[in-house]
Order: structure tokens, then sequence, then C-alpha cells
């Protein structure tokens, strides 16, 4: 009996068994709480509004930390029912370290260590760690899913270019550091303070704060952010054709069921 109710609780909560309609509601009431939440977390950094609905915050907080602690633990016990955590002891445990399942906890954990007597600027630190709860949606959204399979398959190209765009920074920030530390101390006093300039210029952001003034310098400079403009958009190009892979994929793959109207396919994990 108590295996059978275990079943049906992991069918509706898993994130990947949504056929019945239990399942559907339940990822939807819970996508729709999470929403409120960071809405009220941020309402709550506003001081006037913060001190006139102090008290409805504190009574939303109490409901939402029982809501997703709950949650956690239901998640927790019906968890060893997938084949991947299926001991019971080091089952969970394998479970609870899942980049999912920390996300949860650091959900719920900030409200639990307020009781601690931290010092209140940690405290104040911790209620805005709540904000972890808007990462919740990607265990529901499927918008948020495929941005996962892209990484994962976009995640070569992504590691060289970011690989190749770390040594251009190095490169430009040392030779700027080299040219302008003479005629400004202050600003280039280390490659790492030019790293400042270096990321600023790679991203073609170009705050004004920090600038070259010697003739050198400014040809270094154009030079630079002239390779900024290719160099730093190669991520934006991949994730775009990743993107483009997959949604051709999806549709390539749709098969829809004349009885359920449900995709016979379901998105591959990568």
């Amino acid at each position: 009996m108590s295996l059978e109710i275990k079943k049906q609780v992991f069918e509706i909560i898993d994130e990947n068994d949504t056929k019945n309609i239990q399942g559907r509601l339940f990822n939807i009431f819970i996508m729709a709480f999470i929403f409120i939440n960071t809405v009220a977390i941020i309402l709550e950094t506003v001081e006037n509004i913060s001190v006139q609905y102090a008290y409805f915050f504190w009574i939303f907080e109490i409901i939402s930390v029982a809501i997703f602690t709950i949650e956690y633990i239901l998640r927790l016990w019906t968890c060893n029912i997938n084949d991947k955590f299926k001991n019971s002891v080091k089952g969970r445990i394998k479970f609870a370290i899942t980049p999912f399942a920390l996300i949860d906890l650091i959900a719920i954990l900030p409200f639990y260590l307020v009781f601690i007597p931290f010092d209140l600027r940690f405290i104040r630190a911790l209620r805005l760690i709540r904000l972890f709860r808007l990462l919740k949606m990607g265990r529901y959204s499927k918008a948020l899913k495929t941005f996962g399979i892209v990484f994962k398959e976009k995640k070569e190209e992504l590691y060289i270019t970011i690989f190749s765009v770390s040594i251009i920074l190095i490169v430009a920030s040392s030779m700027m550091y080299i040219v302008e530390n003479e005629a400004q101390p202050d600003v280039f006093s280390s490659i790492p303070a030019s790293m400042w300039w270096g990321v600023i210029t790679l991203t073609t952001v170009g705050y004004g704060d920090v600038y070259p003034i010697t003739t050198i310098g400014k040809l270094l400079g154009g030079i630079i952010a002239l390779l900024g403009v290719g160099m730093v958009a190669l991520p934006a190009g991949i994730l775009a054709s990743g993107f483009a892979d997959i949604i051709q994929k999806t549709k390539e793959d749709e098969i829809i069921c004349p009885h359920c109207d449900r995709n016979v396919n379901e998105p591959k994990k990568y």
C-alpha cells in the first residue's frame, strides 16, 4: 500500500511524467507559486512597501516555505522509485546532491538559518538568496529544459570560444598595461586592474571610466575593440545555431497521438 502511494506521488511530482492531470496541475501550481514568490521578494526590497505589508510578506513566506519544504521532502521520499536512486540511503544522498535537489534546498534554507544567531547583514544576504527559487522553474519549464539541452550539445564549441576569449583578454590587458602604465599609473596599475578595461572593451560596453590616452594605447584599444565584436559574439551564434537545431529536430520527431493529442516522441535527454 505504501509503495503504491509512493508511486502515485512520484508520478505527480516527477518532472518527466506529466501525462496525468494531477501532474500537470502540480507543475502549473508550483511554477505560478515560484513566480509569485519572486515578485514578493523583489517588492520586499522597496522600503515603504516592505514596512506597510511586512505582516503579509511574513505570512506568505511561511506558507511558501511550508509548500517548498513539503515538496522537497516528498521528492526525497519518492526518489528511489527512479532506478538511478534505487538504494534507500545512498540513493537519497545521491539524489540530494543533484543540481535540482540542491536548488530546492537553497530555496528553503535561508528561512531556517534565520533562527540561528548570525550577523544581521548575513541574514539580509540570506533573504536575497531566496531568489534562487526562480531556478526551480527549470524543473518544470520546457523552455528552460531546452536551454540545458542546447548547452550540453554545444558545450565543446562554447569551451573553445570561452578559452579563446580568455586568451585575448589576458594578452590585451597585458599589452595595455605595458603601454598605459607610465601615463596612467593609478588606472592601469596592474594587469588584473587592466582586465576591467579589457572586459569592457571586448564586450563593446564601453563605460568610459577607464580608457587609453596615449597614441599607441588608442590604436591598440581600437584593434582590440574590433576583435571583441567578432569573438564575444561567437557564443551567441553557437547558442542560436543550437536552438535552431533542437527546434528543427523536435518538429521532425513530433508525432501527435490521435487519442490523447500528445507528442508520441518526447524530447530526448542528452
